[in-house]
């Protein structure tokens, strides 16, 4: 018998609930500790072993790079989690797997907690608390009269772009938002899913509420706006909108676009994200299956936070699901926020990532918005520079349900740089996939603009800066550029 429990202690030593009991406390969110009480609440299992997507660089070619990711997130979280379910199982446990990165959700009590913490196979343990996104101000527009073509629009050159013939064909932009009204006249005819005389939402359109869902309803079957003021609709019309006459609000309107609902009513969590992260990788059918890399978007937009006021206290919680995003060569363009104009208020996930295309707002005359949050990111002990870029975000006249609006903030300015995207690829379609090269041109041909503020500890009028970033947006140069982009050495090493 002595020799069978000294059989049964050495197994143990080595199977995944070995972990020190001192230790569990350490892998889990602070947050999600002191609120855990003696009920139930949500949280993700991050397993130890994570997907290496290194191999993603040698795909030149879009479709192939995205196949390549999917498949090895598909097969590590095949080869790991099973035990970690299994286990769940056992409990009768709500949980759900994801794929997008090696984690779990689970909504369970501080017991499931603490075993699930206690394995070894586990890495990290994070809250996922409702997050409440700080909405855009609503603006009258003051004097402004609504344009054919819309002043944000000229501003950054579009329209003189669309005059060389780049207008966004053959690209596709995606939105993680609070819905979008698909058959509003300046979106209908740019959705995937629409044919011209009947829609289908297979692979184009995702909702990650499971429950709620305001007006909507949980789990839609088609694409659905429930927040009052329009927030999804308004983005998207500025990345594609045109009624065809009038109403010329989009940057890209030749462009197709594909959305996934990831906030109730303006609540999102980080696994409502991370499940439209994982939607735009690989769309699937209404049903969730039989997902697809090949119909990913090429640039997602993202006017969203996750501001630890709310809870994500971890600012490293979205982390590895925008970088698997960005290796299978899209786009994560998000916006930075509206906690201005202090220094150091870009610090909400997504914007703060590196992998993350960040983006400040700016009015009509190239000032910085006030609510527009500066960089530097201090949240992460990294101080990189943010935001990237900047584009308008001031005043700004978009598609609402049922009509057009003018809205203010961040959310407005990510939105012309996710059109940006989709015209540099109608300019050189060889550029789909290759985020690191679309960024760096971005870059170099934006609009320079120099800040007396000294964010960061920069001086006076230095660009990049952590007000403006590089600049603001030139889309006319931009497309150019692309245009006469080679790409010498068959490949993008910057992803």
């Amino acid at each position: 018998m002595r020799g069978f429990v000294s059989a049964v202690l050495a197994v143990l030593a080595f199977s995944p609930l070995a972990a020190q009991a001192g230790d569990w406390r350490e892998k889990v969110d602070s947050q999600l500790l002191d609120k855990m009480g003696t009920g139930s609440a949500e949280f993700i299992v991050f397993l130890r072993e994570q997907a290496d997507l290194s191999g993603a660089r040698r795909f030149p070619d879009k479709t192939e790079k995205g196949r390549f990711v999917y498949e090895r997130l598909r097969q590590t979280a095949e080869n790991n989690q099973g035990p970690l379910l299994e286990a769940l199982k056992a409990r009768g446990v709500e949980h759900r797997a994801y794929w997008i990165a090696d984690m779990v959700w689970v909504k369970g009590d501080r017991a499931t907690l603490e075993a699930m913490a206690m394995r070894e196979d586990v890495a990290r343990v994070y809250a996922n608390p409702r997050v409440r996104f700080a909405e855009p101000r609503p603006s009258a527009g003051g004097s402004r009269q609504p344009e054919v073509i819309e002043w944000n629009i000229s501003k950054v050159k579009a329209d003189q772009a669309w005059a060389l013939g780049y207008r966004g064909l053959g690209a596709v932009v995606a939105g993680g938002d609070t819905g979008y009204q698909w058959d509003h006249p300046a979106l209908v005819g740019k959705y995937r899913g629409w044919s011209g005389s009947a829609a289908n939402h297979n692979y184009n359109w995702h909702d990650a509420i499971h429950s709620g869902g305001g007006v909507c309803g949980p789990n839609s079957a088609q694409p659905c706006d429930d927040y009052p003021i329009g927030h999804g609709s308004h983005t998207m019309g500025t990345m594609v909108g045109d009624e065809g006459g009038a109403n010329q609000i989009g940057m890209a309107p030749d462009a197709k676009w594909i959305g996934c609902r990831n906030m109730n009513v303006g609540d999102g969590t980080p696994t409502t994200y991370a499940e439209c992260y994982q939607f735009f990788l690989a769309p699937t059918d209404l049903t969730g299956a039989n997902p697809n890399p090949a119909l990913a978007p090429d640039v997602i937009n993202n006017s969203w936070g996750c501001p630890p006021s709310e809870g994500c206290t971890d600012p490293n919680v979205l982390r590895a699901i925008v970088e698997n995003t960005r290796a299978a060569g899209i786009v994560p363009v998000a916006s930075a926020g509206n906690d201005g104009p202090s220094c150091g208020t870009v610090r909400d996930p997504a914007a703060i990532y590196d992998a993350s295309f960040t983006v400040g707002s700016t009015d009509s005359t190239d000032a910085a918005a006030g609510e527009s949050s500066r960089g530097p990111v201090t949240v992460d002990g990294s101080n990189r520079l943010k935001p990237d870029v900047a584009a308008p975000g001031v005043g700004v006249r978009s598609s609402v349900p049922g009509g057009y609006n003018y809205l203010s903030g961040t959310s407005m300015a990510g939105p012309h740089v996710a059109g940006l995207v989709a015209l540099m690829i109608s300019a050189n379609n060889n550029l789909a996939g290759r985020v690191g090269q679309i960024e760096r041109i971005v870059r170099r041909t934006a609009v320079p603009l120099g800040t007396a503020e000294t964010c960061g500890g920069l001086a006076a009028g230095v660009v990049p800066n952590n007000t403006f970033g590089y600049g603001r947006i030139d889309a006319l140069a931009a497309t150019q550029a692309a245009a006469d982009w080679i790409f010498a050495d068959g490949f993008d090493p910057d992803i």
